[in-house]
Parts: structure tokens; C-alpha cells; sequence
């Protein structure tokens, strides 16, 4: 009678290889679990705290906000409870600093049908802030005709690259969105999804911006550091918790 012994090396190797699998996908969710918890209301302080986030939301949110274009805080934007509304018409929201890299985090919604963006790397004039500023399409994609084309749905690089993913929650519900500008290197997520990874100034941007509207704005993009600022397109739109890290010169986590 004989008997066939399993290869115990083959076994420990596999065991090992399901455990750091295991462990991987462990730490993964543990992340975007920690990431939801901070767009929770009252949350974000104590984020922030421990992953070394500025939190722009501060009070009335006055200290770090204006209005684009005019001196004062704009009417139609309002903070209640910690949460930004733009509730009326009163023009684009910009932040008093600006930023050149950055890791910017931060939860919103929109009404039904609703549109708005956030733009990076900005200039104040008297030209709107798109005209320099790269823009974070926010937008409910089910009710806009901008959803109904990849370029212009929410996520995208505005009207240059569409989101690789589609993970919008509907309109009224929350959504988490992240920026994150290193150099030449942009990266959008939405949800906990990496949707947009570019290289400004790349051979591929360059034919995309030759191919778009932006094609004649010699000062699209071209800013090593700017403003953010928030757009008021018309609707009602929600922003929440929003914290930046400046991360000049250090690369920011995936």
C-alpha cells in the first residue's frame, strides 16, 4: 500500500500568498471606510488632525474664502451646520490662498439636474476662473445634458478627460471626491475610484486641448499654482469637509 503526502511547501506558499491577498483587500476597505467616516459631519476635525489636513471650513468659512473677481463674501453661498450651500445666485467661491501641489479631499451633492466644479489653479482677473483653471465637473449626470457625454460628466477633467469609472451617486445623495495635483501630474477620484490620472503639457493633453474648446486659451492650465475655486453654475449644491494638505515636494498617497 502506498501513500501520497501533499506538498506542505506548495501548501505554506499558497496559504501565505490568500493571507496577504486577504490583508491587501483588508487595508483597501479599512481606507475608503476611513475616508467615508471623515465626510461625516463632525468628523473632519479630528480627520484632519491625524493625517495633517487643513480644514477649509473653518466657522462661517469667511477666513479662508472671497468671492472671485469682488472683494467680500458672495451672496447666495451660506454655511449651515458645516456644510456649504450655494442656495442663490452670487458668483464663484475662490479661496484666499493659493495652492501650486496639493492633495484637496471633500464630500458633496447636488439638486436634481444640478451643476457645479471645483477649479484648481486659478487666477483672479476679470476673466472668469475657467479660463485658467482646470476644472472637477460636478454634476448630476442622470438630469444634465452634460451627463449625457463622458467628457462633461462628473468626475472628468472638464470637456478633456472623462472619468474611466462610473461610481456617481444620484443626485441628493452625498458623493466624496478627491484632487490631487503634483507638478504636471493631476489625478481625480470619485467615490474611492481613481478617475482621472493626466499629464499636463504631455503629448496626449496637447492634442486633446488642440481638439477642445480651450484650443485659442493661451492661459488654460498653464499655472504652476492658483486659486480654487468653487462655481456657481445656477443650481443648488452642497459642499462639505473639505481639507487640503500642501504637498510640495512630497508625493501624495493613492
Amino acid at each position: 500500500m502506498s501513500f501520497h503526502f501533499p506538498n506542505r511547501r506548495r501548501q505554506t506558499v499558497c496559504f501565505s500568498l490568500l493571507a496577504a491577498l486577504a490583508v491587501a483587500a483588508s487595508c483597501e476597505r479599512l481606507a475608503v471606510a476611513q475616508e467615508t467616516k471623515a465626510e461625516r459631519p463632525g468628523r473632519a476635525r479630528r480627520a484632519d488632525r491625524e493625517i495633517g489636513f487643513t480644514p477649509l471650513f473653518k466657522g462661517d468659512a469667511t477666513e479662508n474664502w472671497k468671492a472671485y473677481g469682488k472683494e467680500g463674501w458672495p451672496e447666495g453661498w451660506k454655511m449651515e451646520d458645516g456644510v456649504l450651500h450655494r442656495h442663490a445666485p452670487g458668483g464663484d467661491l475662490m479661496s484666499k490662498q493659493e495652492y501650486g501641489d496639493f492633495d484637496l479631499r471633500f464630500g458633496w451633492k447636488v439638486s436634481p439636474g444640478g451643476n457645479s466644479g471645483v477649479m484648481y489653479r486659478a487666477t483672479e482677473s476679470s476673466e472668469p476662473a475657467y479660463v485658467t483653471g482646470p476644472e472637477y465637473q460636478v454634476l448630476d449626470d442622470a438630469k444634465h445634458k452634460d451627463g449625457q457625454n463622458k467628457l462633461t460628466s462628473s468626475g472628468s477633467l472638464y470637456a478633456l478627460y472623462p472619468p474611466t469609472d462610473d461610481v456617481l451617486k444620484p443626485a441628493g445623495e452625498w458623493n466624496r471626491s478627491r484632487i490631487v495635483v503634483e507638478g504636471n501630474h493631476v489625478r481625480h477620484f470619485l467615490n474611492g475610484k481613481k478617475v482621472v490620472d493626466v499629464e499636463v503639457g504631455s503629448d496626449d493633453w496637447n492634442e486633446k486641448l488642440a481638439a477642445s474648446k480651450f484650443a485659442t486659451w493661451a492661459k488654460f492650465g498653464k499655472n504652476a499654482k492658483g486659486h480654487i475655486v468653487l462655481q456657481d453654475h445656477g443650481d443648488e449644491v452642497w459642499y462639505r469637509n473639505m481639507r487640503i494638505k500642501d504637498s510640495t515636494g512630497k508625493p501624495a498617497a493613492e
